[in-house]
């Protein structure tokens, strides 16, 4: 299933649904950065949006990670973002991923089954240090857009002025009163 690796160039892929992306996740990517040429940023449930779970489009988290990455100083010459949809079969899954993905040698990911699933297909997984857990957790965050909590310092201020001109609380509170 692994493809060939040219040159010296290295590339791992950091996946996740980034609902929001916040500092963790920042981090996350310095900390790949620091061990790899090259970071593919998969957004996975790239087709799904407008739930609690995933408030925000494909289209919107690019925004909201390219917007981090950029006044965070990360060269974003480094990065690949790359919207990946769920297909329901973790068999197949991996095979997906790596349609949608330049080439990659190693996976980040404290998921559990995506490490298993990358690891039966040969790659190289690596847990990312986790950043300030307590706080920084998409469900969380999301709880807080949706009551109009303090969650702004949990994402680069930029994100956060770009989720607010995209109304992110109206739509959090909305979807949360729509499933409850």
């Amino acid at each position: 299933m692994r493809r060939h690796h040219f040159g010296r160039m290295r590339r791992g892929l950091f996946i996740g649904r980034f609902q929001p992306f916040h500092l963790g996740h920042l981090e996350a990517v310095r900390y790949i950065l620091n061990r790899e040429s090259e970071c593919v940023i998969g957004i996975g449930s790239a087709q799904y949006s407008h739930t609690f779970d995933n408030p925000f489009t494909a289209g919107e988290r690019i925004e909201t990670i390219q917007i981090t990455l950029k006044h965070a100083g990360v060269d974003i010459s480094r990065c690949y973002i790359i919207p990946i949809p769920d297909i329901g079969e973790h068999r197949l899954w991996v095979s997906r991923v790596i349609s949608f993905c330049p080439n990659f040698q190693t996976v980040y990911s404290n998921n559990s089954l995506v490490k298993i699933l990358f690891a039966e297909a040969g790659y190289s997984v690596e847990p990312v240090p986790f950043y300030n857990r307590g706080l920084l957790m998409g469900t969380e965050i999301r709880r807080l857009m949706a009551q109009r909590g303090e969650w702004r310092s949990r994402l680069h201020p930029e994100a956060a002025k770009y989720l607010d001109s995209i109304q992110c609380e109206d739509r959090l509170a909305s979807i949360m009163q729509n499933d409850f």
